[in-house]
């Protein structure tokens, strides 16, 4: 195979991650064309921005830790935090974490990083401990009257830091790459962070969803529990004969790992409402494409 057609090859199997990583440098370059350039097509941050002066967009969780310090919110930026929770209500609160996220490249890196370097194991931390850490951030704003959580964010502290001068954010997201290198494989996001643990919650009842449509296919390759950064959700929708076949835990990040690693394409985008492929049908669309 020519050059071309290997390149062809790589594009296709990394497909999505190839958008993932455009739609972050997208959204990055919209937020800092104002700053950089003066081209003010976005004004604000992640935590509230406008759009062209016309289109308020709010972070939901910000917003919320502004309600329990007792803040009264400005009406746009309710109207914004709207706008981003029906949003990923539809699309799944957690492709916040893969398609937008600036940490999301770091810790990838890490745990691309830390498979290389053969780095096995590492202590233990409940998954459970992100949503602990998202009610004492709401406590914490609660009783200093204040959204301190977002002082030390490392998602805030590093959007923050490319427009201002990354300063003391490089300590965190040194902090969360070590992290994710060398204590706990894919630490940050899959254990420790509010932010994820919020969106989680917001895109439980999603439309858009990763399934299992051709399970039948499956040749037990395992590849696409190693490249998942949450592999606890893929287990029964592609295991389970008698289960649907959509991976319906809020803890997905849509990413598209398991579409990009799997030889059989078991998997696919689709609704919450996807149904199983025969095998027959299967081979067929296989054959056809």
């Amino acid at each position: 195979m020519n050059a071309i057609g290997m390149a062809g090859k790589r594009r296709r199997a990394n497909r999505w991650l190839i958008l993932r990583r455009v739609a972050q440098a997208a959204i990055l370059a919209l937020f800092l064309a104002g700053p950089w350039f003066g081209l003010w097509i976005v004004k604000g941050n992640l935590n509230y921005s406008y759009t062209l002066d016309l289109l308020p967009l709010a972070d939901p969780y910000v917003l919320l830790q502004s309600l329990f310090a007792g803040h009264v919110p400005e009406k746009q930026a309710l109207v914004g935090a709207a706008i981003v929770a029906a949003f990923y209500f539809l699309v799944g609160g957690r492709s916040f974490c893969a398609w937008v996220c600036p940490l999301n490249p770091v810790t990838d890196f890490a745990a691309w990083l830390r498979g290389r370097l053969g780095i096995k194991g590492g202590a233990h931390v409940s998954r459970q401990a992100r949503f602990w850490i998202l009610g004492l951030t709401l406590l914490l704003a609660l009783a200093s009257g204040s959204i301190a959580w977002e002082l030390v964010n490392p998602v805030s502290l590093f959007h923050r830091g490319l427009f201002f001068g990354i300063g003391l954010a490089w300590t965190a997201v040194l902090g969360v790459f070590l992290f994710d290198l060398c204590v706990v494989p894919r630490g940050w996001c899959g254990h420790l962070c509010p932010v994820g643990a919020f969106y989680s919650l917001l895109g439980r009842f999603a439309m858009l969803r990763v399934a299992a449509t051709r399970r039948a296919a499956c040749d037990d390759c395992n590849d696409c529990f190693v490249v998942c950064p949450e592999p606890l959700v893929i287990r029964t929708p592609l295991k389970d004969s008698a289960a649907s076949p959509v991976v319906l835990s809020p803890q997905c990040t849509n990413c598209g790992r398991c579409i990009d690693v799997c030889a059989k394409d078991v998997f696919a985008f689709g609704t919450r409402f996807q149904q199983a492929v025969s095998p027959s049908l299967g081979a067929r669309q296989t054959a056809s494409k």
